[in-house]
């Protein structure tokens, strides 16, 4: 018999990090990455020891036996129903409530021909006027021009919001914007899944919506993609409801296009399994047939298509679950660590990327790892180049996403 959430609650695979609230001072926040959540849950920090233990084995008076003596402190079954009831209320626990309000939210999905600009307003404006100024003058205009390299075919910007990485996105798109071919007109996004993916892609086969206008779907690419790939390329496209790696990516892509015809095809990027146990994405049937598939995709319009990795690279520090902010010394050694990641993208060595990256990724945990991997197992022959390198540290608590702009140019 199934365990309701009064018995044995299970949180689900949610997005967990450590803020400063105006109300509960060091807090822990729940994000749902999967969309599904109207907002995300804050709760107090002192509650991290209960909410750690929803495991959907564990009944409230055990939770409380454990807690108390990880925490040296009393906490009452009481408290645990609680909060429990509080994260089910808020569809954060695995749960009948939940899973229904999921049916309905990937059914409206599905049906919708547009996915929304989610993320308009917040992470960046959604006013056009504006979000086209702070465009041009906040990220473009603060990047240096680049001496020619020729044709770019393959681009990683970051995925932060463009409050943040506004000197990222700047050096990306001003390289691309002086080095796109005229030819081109099919735009391959690669994007990290923030949330937890059963099978290795998702593409999503919607417009993508911007302040700036739409970006439509190439249904033919993404036809072939579905054809030969050995698994449903669309079964959780509803994850491309909120994710945001993909639409700040649309977002740049849109502006710098102007009024230029051009299509899209969106991928998330989780390779499953495979990212987790840091094995080799190759020897995995489901996604080495999406990548050739994808390879396939790319060759057949050679000089048409740009290949965009929407991707991060290490999150560090107390938000995340470290005990404490990198000093300078810390944040030095970060750089050089990121910096032998970076060299081996340049290198367009697919294999070593991710092995490196593999091997720390529990402490890095560097998010970029999927599309960039796949983007470097499709680009066409060209050489890379680093554009920029930043750490972004929150001013309030010290923890870092570091982030790199690389570009990838055409061999004479």
């Amino acid at each position: 018999m199934e365990n309701g959430p009064l018995i044995c609650p299970k949180l689900r695979p949610v997005e967990s990090v450590f803020v400063q609230d105006p109300t509960h001072g060091h807090a822990l926040m729940l994000r749902d990455t999967e969309g599904i959540a109207e907002r995300a849950v804050v709760l107090p920090a002192t509650l991290a020891a209960i909410v750690a233990r929803f495991n959907g084995a564990r009944s409230y008076a055990q939770i409380a036996a454990e807690a108390s003596r990880a925490e040296g402190r009393s906490i009452d079954a009481a408290l645990v129903a609680q909060t429990a009831e509080k994260l089910d209320a808020a569809c954060m626990l695995d749960t009948p409530h939940f899973r229904a309000r999921r049916r309905d939210a990937i059914e409206k999905f599905v049906a919708a021909p547009v996915r929304p600009a989610a993320h308009a307003g917040g992470a960046y404006p959604g006013d056009p006027g504006r979000l086209a100024r702070y465009i041009q003058e906040e990220c473009l205009a603060k990047a240096p021009p680049r001496a020619h390299r020729g044709a770019m075919v393959g681009l990683c910007s970051p995925h932060m919001d463009l409050w943040r990485a506004a000197h990222g996105y700047g050096h990306a798109y001003r390289a691309l914007s002086e080095a796109l071919p005229a030819g081109v007109s099919v735009f391959i996004l690669l994007g990290t899944s923030h949330a937890a993916m059963r099978r290795p892609f998702a593409v999503c086969d919607k417009a993508f919506a911007t302040p700036l206008g739409a970006l439509s779907p190439d249904r033919d690419a993404i036809r072939e993609l579905a054809d030969a790939s050995q698994f449903d390329v669309h079964e959780e496209q509803y994850l491309h409801k909120r994710e945001h790696s993909i639409e700040f990516q649309a977002v740049f892509l849109r502006h710098l296009l102007g009024g230029r015809a051009a299509t899209i095809v969106p991928i998330l990027c989780g390779l499953c399994d495979v990212q987790a146990s840091g094995g080799d994405p190759s020897r995995d049937t489901l996604a080495e047939s999406f990548i050739l598939a994808l390879r396939r995709v790319v060759e057949r319009r050679r000089g048409r298509v740009m290949i965009i990795a929407g991707a991060d690279l290490a999150h560090v520090g107390p938000r995340f679950g470290d005990r404490r902010p990198l000093d300078a010394r810390g944040q030095a050694l970060l750089a050089e660590r990121d910096r032998r990641s970076i060299d081996l993208s340049l290198a367009r060595d697919a294999r070593g990327f991710f092995a490196d990256v593999a091997r720390d990724l529990e402490t890095r945990r560097v998010c970029g790892l999927g599309p960039i991997y796949t983007m470097l197992r499709v680009l066409p022959p060209s050489q890379g180049e680093r554009l920029h390198y930043a750490q972004c540290i929150d001013p309030e608590e010290g923890s870092i996403v570091s982030h790199a702009s690389l570009g990838f140019y055409a061999d004479a």
